[in-house]
């Protein structure tokens, strides 16, 4: 349903670099920041820095404080930080009724060529013309995942893979943040990576907030894998009630060293654990999670990790 959903809050014909337009607030986004298990505070201050983009970037001269409308979640795969994001970009425009935000999801791969200079070019029309024209229209939220793709750190690039004209795109990308930032005070960025030390520093500098998400702690895993069977429990009533079996902080505790990802992805290998489970999940049983929860970290310390 959320898939439909999400195509029918699309506008169309968007531009080469643009994956997706949606309208903003969008419940389906709200359901996203929900489900991610995060400290309350990461929360607060992640919203409390977006709103403070749109209520004081416009009156504050950017001499005094020079805000770029950048926040940056790095961690770990698998920690939700695009999810997050997103969820992000419905809650700031639902903290302000009727301002006609829209969420720009920007694909980085479909940038990038192998060919000199175009890279450069498809980065510099992106930014100075579609986000521009966007942000001129109303208040636009970019979400720009794994923006190490984009803002490569240039002291680290060998002389292979055409690296000048990688150079140069992020060369672009500075530019034009800095030119955006003086120009679109109703324009915020969200930008996730994995691999923060792969993101260029001067691309760092500019971001208001930078949030490490990190790998759910034990209470964090038992509220994610609690979620995630009461989720379930919706479809097949018996599988909500294993929260409440003794052996349940037995499996919350194995999941430690799991991200929230491969904690949801552990609890669909439980009804796999037979074909009778697999034929009727509400035989799932503690045991079965507990079994799973073991053999999923068990293949993350044999170098089976997720990306």
């Amino acid at each position: 349903m959320q898939k439909v959903a999400a195509v029918q809050n699309q506008d169309f014909n968007q531009p080469k670099g643009i994956q997706r337009i949606r309208r903003l607030p969008d419940p389906a986004l709200g359901a996203l920041w929900n489900s991610i298990i995060l400290d309350d505070r990461l929360k607060a201050q992640l919203l409390s820095q977006a709103m403070l983009n749109f209520t004081m970037r416009g009156k504050v001269d950017r001499s005094v404080i020079p805000l770029h409308g950048v926040i940056l979640l790095v961690g770990p795969p698998g920690t939700g930080k695009t999810s997050l994001a997103r969820g992000l970009a419905h809650r700031t425009a639902e903290t302000f009724p009727g301002g006609g935000f829209r969420l720009l999801e920007v694909e980085p791969h479909a940038l990038t060529s192998s060919a000199m200079g175009k890279t450069q070019r498809a980065v510099s029309e992106l930014f100075s013309q579609s986000i521009a024209e966007a942000a001129a229209a109303g208040p636009t939220i970019v979400l720009l995942d794994e923006v190490e793709t984009l803002a490569a750190d240039r002291s680290k690039m060998s002389l292979e893979a055409n690296p000048i004209d990688i150079h140069r795109a992020t060369d672009a990308v500075l530019v034009q943040l800095d030119a955006l930032a003086e120009q679109h005070p109703n324009l915020l960025f969200l930008a996730t990576s994995n691999f923060p030390q792969a993101v260029d520093a001067a691309f760092t500098s500019r971001c208001d907030l930078v949030v490490h998400v990190p790998l759910p702690d034990r209470e964090a895993c038992g509220l994610i894998l609690k979620d995630c069977l009461v989720g379930l429990g919706k479809t097949y009533p018996a599988i909500a009630r294993l929260p409440t079996l003794s052996g349940f902080d037995r499996c919350a505790a194995e999941c430690v060293g799991l991200d929230g990802r491969a904690i949801r992805k552990m609890v669909a290998n439980a009804l796999a654990s037979s074909p009778q489970t697999a034929m009727n999940p509400e035989r799932v049983t503690v045991e079965d999670l507990l079994a799973a929860a073991r053999a999923a970290k068990a293949g993350r310390i044999s170098g089976g990790k997720a990306s």
